[in-house]
């Protein structure tokens, strides 16, 4: 892991008023990472406003919504405050909840790949497999470390961007061992995997049933397509969105390689995710069609219908599979 600027912990350690900003469509460790560096900030005794354009549609974030304004409007902040970009790279991935931010001093905080942010207080590395990791390095250089709320928070934060650690290899014992120093602090694994888990609605097994039996194989079934039509998006909601089940089923097909499911989220509007094993690098997809992630997990927004961006997104991926 690269070292936390020593300009960022001058912002830090040098402002009292702090705005904390995630990407909208916010995930886990989005959500922990703003939940836990607000957390310390206060107890340092400064003030913390979280922002999140939302909205919460993963269930296991969202009785954590409340905690977040949709944007700084009708809040007092003052000119000497600081703004916290976190798990994504800029301002407009945080969409309307940015809208204000650019008058304040920034810093970034993220480990997507795709992140191009180099400003000298931007702790960007995309060596981790989570922001949380970045957060947690964050407080421990400060010289302090996470008390329990933190410290769930930032567990939580690890493993759904892991996916509960199945995402990491040989590489990853520096993860391992700040996981140690989190449970130290009080944080609970098993507590964690059911709270990530559980809770799941009837109709997301529903809707997992109709896009895995739709599902299209193309390079040799090394890349798995399915989609879920409008009709489905009306009818589930965000209910029915367990996105992480999904994937594992379909990861577990032999010969899978890579994953894409469309949805169509309005008549002209579709939001894409890709996931990849290990060889493909999803965020090149992505990145193409304005999106970004990194290797293994990435998403985007994007005008279209399923039946037209399918095919482009098949197109996409031939450079990776070519010769497969």
């Amino acid at each position: 892991m690269k070292a936390v600027p020593q300009e960022l912990r001058d912002l830090i350690l040098n402002h009292d008023f702090f705005i904390i900003a995630g990407h909208k469509e916010p995930d886990g460790d989005c959500v922990g990472s703003c939940l836990a560096l607000a957390s310390y900030l206060e107890r340092k005794g400064k003030k913390a406003v979280l922002l999140s354009a939302g909205p919460f549609k993963r269930v296991e974030i969202r009785q954590f919504e409340t905690f977040f304004s949709g944007s700084i409007a009708g809040t007092s902040v003052p000119d000497t405050a600081v703004s916290l970009i976190l798990d994504c790279s800029d301002l407009q991935r945080t969409g309307d909840a940015g809208i204000g931010l650019e008058a304040y001093p920034q810093a970034v905080i993220d480990h997507h790949a795709t992140n191009g942010s180099s400003g000298p207080a931007d702790f960007v590395d995309s060596s981790v497999p989570a922001t949380t990791l970045l957060v947690l390095a964050l407080i421990e250089s400060c010289g302090d470390t996470p008390n329990l709320v933190e410290a769930e928070h930032l567990l939580f934060g690890m493993c759904t961007d892991t996916g509960f650690f199945r995402h990491l290899d040989a590489s990853s014992a520096e993860t391992f061992q700040a996981v140690s120093r989190l449970v130290s602090c009080g944080a609970n694994p098993k507590k964690t995997f059911a709270r990530m888990n559980g809770g799941k609605s009837f109709g997301s097994r529903i809707l997992i049933s109709r896009i895995l039996s739709r599902m299209q194989r193309f390079y040799n079934g090394q890349l798995v397509i399915s989609w879920e039509n409008l009709e489905e998006t009306e009818e589930f909601g965000m209910e029915g969105r367990d996105s992480d089940s999904l994937y594992q089923l379909i990861q577990s097909i032999s010969g899978v390689e890579a994953i894409v499911i469309v949805r169509q989220e309005t008549p002209t509007n579709c939001t894409v995710g890709f996931r990849s094993l290990d060889r493909i690098d999803v965020s090149i997809v992505a990145s193409r069609f304005g999106g970004g992630g990194h290797r293994q997990a990435s998403g985007l927004s994007i005008p279209g219908t399923i039946e037209e961006l399918i095919p482009r997104f098949v197109e996409a991926f031939q450079d990776q599979f070519s010769g497969s």
